[in-house]
């Protein structure tokens, strides 16, 4: 018997529903690896994995391992590895594993869920899987061709709270990572840095469903047109950047965000943050103090992006963020009297959803097309994401009808010229 077939014959026999999840990984990638690295002798024959494989280039937060017959999601943010199973394998008919560290799931999935609170499920739009996508916890999403399907009866609406609905579905896809049930699955792009990191977790969906071939193009194609906008970016910056504030308004306190992968979009556009985003200064309005710092720092910005909640979008204007700010028109900020005020709450669904948290997650060269033109304008683009309210523009109703092909096809990205 060749070392190699000895290997995986004594991780076989190893892999009982006691054995710990990191024990497990590195039994079943140690032996596929001794298979594929018997000397180089012509007789050894090296195990190699059925199918395509995916290899994470820029996500930080989960990583993916192949055997033979299984696949290994170790995801590091609820701290769980997710051993995925081929369907027609023995070792699908006799493994099973449920605990805080490790779950097993039978692959390919044609029978899943979603918890839709902050979930991007444009990701199922791309890869082709809406057809298979049987639940969501709520309407309140923007993905036009999943809200088809919810209207022709093909996806059903359940109560999240209630197990006995969630049990039914041979993976439940959710956001959180603390959930236990033994068919949840967490899904957590948003926790990564960067908006290509962000982009990247098509990956990991895409290996529950043996889709990884699909996926590889996807990543691929954003990828390449994201970094082709960016260099192109890098050319239209003058000696002085465009300075750019992402600010925010709650219970009387404006901040400005710090979240990294915002600040990395207006860097990749060819701008520059605001001073002070570094830090966590609160600015609350009843102080005078506060807003004479404050004032300060955005007569210093060209660009300004409020990204205050508002229960009804469409009714958030210029003059709901003047009244938060306690300015009018006239106040001496270039950043309104240029008409540079914007929100990234152009398309939503009644009132409730942003594409926002949906489409620019799984498309970040869009959003970043988008930032080019508000940094460096031509007129000749309008934007997806952002909509200008020192100009009075209105929000984009997002519905089922914008859905113009089969559920079963997949969405191609939208490739912007560079």
């Amino acid at each position: 018997m060749l070392a190699g077939q000895r290997s995986l014959l004594r991780a076989s026999l190893l892999l009982r529903p006691h054995t710990p999840p990191m024990l497990l990984i590195a039994l079943l990638v140690s032996a596929q690896l001794a298979a594929a690295a018997v000397g180089s002798g012509k007789t050894a024959l090296a195990v190699v994995p059925r199918g395509s494989t995916s290899h994470v280039e820029d996500a930080a937060l989960f990583r993916l391992y192949y055997g033979q017959s299984f696949k290994v999601i170790k995801n590091s943010v609820d701290g769980r590895s997710y051993l995925l199973l081929q369907n027609n394998t023995t070792m699908a008919s006799r493994t099973k594993y449920c605990s805080g560290r490790i779950k097993s799931f039978i692959i390919p999935l044609f029978n899943y869920s979603v918890d839709t609170t902050f979930f991007p499920v444009s990701f199922f739009e791309l890869l082709g899987l809406v057809d298979s996508l049987k639940g969501i916890t709520s309407e309140s999403i923007t993905s036009q061709c999943v809200l088809k399907s919810y209207a022709n009866g093909n996806i059903q609406l359940i109560n999240k709270t209630d197990p006995r609905q969630l049990t039914p579905f041979s993976a439940h896809f959710t956001s959180a990572d603390n959930e236990q049930a033994c068919n949840f699955a967490a899904f957590v792009p948003l926790e990564e840095r960067t908006p290509l990191q962000r982009a990247e977790w098509i990956k990991y969906l895409a290996a529950f469903t043996n889709l990884e071939a699909r996926a590889n193009s996807v990543y691929d194609a954003i990828k390449g047109n994201y970094i082709c906008l960016s260099k192109a970016a890098s050319n239209l910056t003058t000696h002085f950047k465009p300075i750019v504030a992402w600010v925010e308004y709650s219970q009387y306190i404006w901040t400005f965000s710090a979240e990294d992968y915002k600040l990395g979009y207006v860097t990749d556009a060819g701008g520059e943050n605001v001073e002070g985003t570094s830090s966590n200064q609160r600015y609350n309005v009843s102080s005078s103090d506060d807003m004479e710092n404050f004032y300060a720092l955005l007569c210093t910005v060209d660009v300004v992006i409020d990204q205050t909640h508002a229960p009804e979008p469409a009714e958030y204007t210029l003059s709901t963020f003047l009244e938060n700010i306690n300015a009018d028109e006239d106040a001496n900020f270039d950043f309104l009297r240029n008409k540079c005020l914007w929100r990234f709450d152009k398309r939503v669904r009644d009132s409730s959803a942003l594409d926002w948290h949906d489409g620019a997650i799984s498309q970040p060269q869009l959003v970043l097309a988008d930032l080019i033109e508000i940094l460096f304008p031509t007129g000749n683009y309008d934007p997806t994401y952002f909509r200008n309210i020192a100009k009075n523009e209105a929000v984009v109703s997002v519905g089922p009808e914008a859905c113009s092909r089969s559920t079963s096809a997949p969405l191609d990205p939208i490739i912007i010229q560079c």
